[in-house]
């Protein structure tokens, strides 16, 4: 008659775990790192598009035309272009333009400019709004 084997001569030796204290460690330096990166591409996304718009208002003369009042605020010397749209009762884009911002040479620091966008649409707009600005390069 044989032997039965043992399960650790079957499985292997089960593994040994991190001490409560390492696994701690471990864990507190994974969230500073964790925490620390997520500041860092807050502030880079921040510094690198340095726009901002704001809309004013917007008008509809007739059922194919649609315009559209916003505030830039961008550095002086940057140039900027600055996407809208006019939407429909259902939000469906209905009309699409991208405006050019250029710098103020007048000025210096950070500047704010007001600008209206005149933009063809499909069908009757009930409403127009600045759907993204980016810094374009010099």
């Amino acid at each position: 008659m044989s032997q039965t084997p043992t399960l650790a001569t079957r499985y292997g030796t089960p593994r040994r775990r991190l001490p409560k204290r390492t696994a701690r460690i471990l864990v507190v330096v994974a969230l500073v790192v964790g925490i620390a990166a997520a500041g860092w591409l807050t502030v880079l996304s921040t510094t690198r598009n340095a726009v901002t718009s704001k809309d004013i208002g917007f008008r509809t003369p007739d059922s194919w035309h649609a315009e559209l009042d916003f505030a830039v605020t961008k550095d002086a010397s940057a140039s900027a272009v600055c996407a809208v749209k006019a939407l429909s009762e259902t939000y469906a884009v209905v009309g699409y333009r991208e405006v050019a911002i250029g710098p103020d040479r007048s000025a210096t620091g950070t500047t704010t400019s007001l600008t209206t966008a005149a933009m063809r649409t499909e069908s009757a707009a009930v409403s127009a709004v600045v759907d993204s600005c980016w810094l374009t390069s010099k």
